[in-house]
């Protein structure tokens, strides 16, 4: 057995006893998708939460470098390969060729302009493809008249959106998946007001070496006046980790065909009947050599990271765009919203 597969399967038989140890509880987190997804977004919230509270500047840059790549693959997973997007050619040179000039350092509008033209190309009505179009457009127009800001207000738009897209998954029963709602925004108004500044104190100075608060203030609060620029930090941070954590565990779970929880194993095996074994690999080499880049030097990995993975916010909008106008829900199963 390989070092990989021994690794899975020591996962594997980790969790079985966790599980069992947790009793009927446990049980009923095996079965019960509902009450596991709910339990885990309110686990992730907490947890991003205190290393907000406790390191900002650290969680900030740290994140993409570790779940940057492999969040932007599940974007691609379920986004462009799950829906069936990826067959169609037209969307492929509307969408596919604004993405990649946004991934070269393209102006933001560009995005905008793509998903615009991915909802001309929906297999809707015309009056729905051309208001939503229109509305896009006008959505562009207004970040381009802040200019670089655009660019900020964007990324923060962006971290919200997963929660949207969690929301919006699959049809809910129950009431379990209110309490990480609750939680969060309950959390975000932690990080807003002056109890969570004064928690946070002089933390907000830890930094990786090259980094600073300054340039974090300036990057994600541009021209704001510094205590309104720390909140605006903090919440990026928060959110940034909430949403790699939404599309890196919330939505496989959602997405699954099986409620029951799957083995690590098995999760795989699925993921390279989605992606390929060559999809595999590349996740692989792009997120360790990032981690070997920022071993060198944390701050060029991070700034390279994010130069070259601005497009993965268009790619979340133009999804969005064709989710909505061909009424489909992202996973494939048991949905309000079916397939065409």
């Amino acid at each position: 057995m390989n070092p990989g597969a021994r690794a899975i399967g020591l996962a594997d038989a980790w969790r079985r006893r966790w599980l069992r140890a947790l009793g009927r509880p446990g049980r009923v987190l095996v079965r019960d998708r509902e009450l596991r997804v709910a339990a885990l977004f309110s686990a992730v919230v907490v947890t991003a939460l205190i290393g907000t509270l406790v390191a900002p500047l650290w969680l900030l840059i740290l994140g993409p470098l570790v779940w940057g790549v492999p969040h932007i693959a599940a974007d691609i997973r379920y986004l462009v390969v799950r829906t069936g997007f990826a067959r169609r050619t037209m969307l492929w040179v509307f969408g596919g060729v604004p993405l990649l000039a946004l991934s070269l350092g393209a102006d933001l509008s560009w995005g905008f302009v793509g998903a615009a033209a991915v909802a001309l190309a929906a297999r809707a009505p015309w009056r729905h493809r051309l208001g939503v179009a229109a509305l896009v457009l006008a959505c562009g127009l207004g970040l381009a008249q802040l200019g670089p800001v655009g660019d900020v207000v964007f990324g923060h738009v962006h971290n919200v959106a997963a929660v949207s897209f969690w929301w919006l998954w699959r049809p809910r029963r129950g009431r379990a998946h209110w309490l990480p709602l609750v939680l969060l925004v309950a959390a975000t108004a932690l990080l807003g007001s002056e109890w969570g500044l004064q928690i946070v104190g002089a933390r907000f100075e830890w930094h990786a070496l090259g980094d600073s608060p300054d340039r974090q203030l300036w990057r994600l609060a541009p021209g704001l006046a510094p205590m309104i620029g720390m909140r605006l930090v903090l919440a990026f941070c928060f959110m940034q980790a909430v949403h790699y954590a939404i599309w890196m565990q919330m939505i496989p779970d959602e997405a699954r065909a099986r409620a029951t929880v799957m083995t690590f194993r098995a999760s795989l095996r699925d993921l390279e009947r989605d992606m390929g074994r060559i999809g595999l690999y590349v996740i692989a080499g792009l997120t360790a050599g990032l981690i070997a880049w920022a071993s060198w030097d944390m701050l060029a990995a991070d700034r390279g990271y994010f130069r070259v993975a601005r497009f993965h916010g268009h790619l979340e909008l133009m999804a969005g765009v064709l989710l909505v106008l061909e009424r489909r829900r992202g996973s494939t199963h048991a949905s309000k919203w079916q397939l065409r």
